[in-house]
């Protein structure tokens, strides 16, 4: 790996006000990102994960959303001051991102061709035959048939598969430097699940940086070097994928591990983790996990954990990481 990151972001904190509430989306969260490097970004629905990589390209809705703190650092420049002119010249091009829902990223007036070749022209001098040989040669890239027709189609005469396929081809286009994947298979079969999976894994460079982002512990072992993991805000855990998965060092970690199915055993019911997940504009003072924690404590209950260092690359936002990691755990 290349000791220097593509992306840091740092301290990066993101609010959503309405005239009733205060939700805390993002709290002071901080990452690098690796050239040839795949990071997962892992966690429950509303931890903040799309939040937090939408944060990047500055695609958050402001009002209601606030990026109250942070930097994002991206070839020297950051991304969270840079003129809105200049980050359209990013967007796509250098930075690349492969939205959860195809049908409402791409545009259901345009044709595919249309769409692909629109992306080229705004962001290098290049004429219309060749924008569209490049296109068809992407397409045809990531597994899609009879590529001369679909040029010509609208996104609703796609089914979802080739609909994400489209999406990753349209990422990949410039060979960006950063890649952010937000659940790029979501309600799509686990076959073609697979298939998205082999082409993201096929079109990976050494000099691109892919940050993929799941709820599925099965998707981030295949597919992930480094992972982070989020819950209600905040960036608990933090390594590499094999040494977490191996030995975890906090307890809603642990319990997603626990939960994941294994073959060898299919007499006892899965485990889960009790309780529910806080109310985002009603976070407690201490740590947001302690009611559903098997091993918290007073001081859990009254203070916030910070990340600290847990081993080498190594970070959890525990009191008790070392007593936690202590206890063996097998996946």
């Amino acid at each position: 790996m290349i000791n220097s990151p593509l992306l840091s972001a740092r301290n990066i904190s993101i609010d959503f006000l309405s005239d009733t509430q205060h939700i805390q989306a993002v709290n002071n969260v901080s990452f690098d990102m690796y050239p040839g490097e795949i990071l997962g970004l892992v966690g429950e629905s509303g931890s903040g994960k799309s939040v937090t990589a939408m944060s990047i390209l500055r695609l958050i809705p402001m009002p209601p959303g606030l990026i109250k703190t942070g930097r994002i650092e991206y070839r020297g420049q950051d991304l969270l001051q840079m003129p809105i002119n200049s980050l359209r010249k990013i967007r796509g091009n250098r930075i690349s991102m492969i939205f959860q829902e195809p049908m409402s990223a791409l545009s259901p007036l345009h044709r595919i061709g249309y769409q692909l070749v629109e992306q080229q022209q705004f962001h290098q001098k290049i004429d219309k035959k060749a924008a569209w040989e490049q296109a068809k040669y992407q397409l045809q890239r990531v597994g899609i048939p009879d590529v001369d027709e679909r040029m010509y189609n609208y996104p609703f005469q796609l089914s979802g598969g080739l609909q994400q396929r489209v999406m990753i081809a349209m990422a990949f286009l410039m060979q960006p430097d950063i890649i952010i994947a937000d659940e790029p298979t979501t309600a799509l079969d686990v076959t073609i699940q697979a298939q998205i999976f082999d082409c993201i894994l096929e079109l990976k460079t050494k000099h691109t940086a892919i940050l993929m982002i799941t709820h599925d512990m099965g998707v981030v072992w295949n597919m992930c070097d480094r992972m982070m993991v989020m819950y209600a805000s905040k960036i608990v855990e933090q390594g590499p994928v094999k040494e977490i998965f191996q030995n975890p060092a906090h307890p809603y970690t642990k319990g997603l591990l626990a939960s994941i199915p294994s073959l060898s055993n299919t007499s006892e019911k899965l485990p889960v983790i009790p309780g529910q997940v806080p109310d985002m504009a009603k976070l407690p003072d201490g740590c947001a996990f302690f009611q559903r924690c098997p091993y918290g404590a007073s001081m859990c209950q009254e203070n916030q954990p910070e990340l600290i260092q847990t081993g080498q690359n190594r970070l959890s936002a525990c009191f008790m990481a070392e007593k936690i990691m202590n206890i063996k755990t097998s996946v």
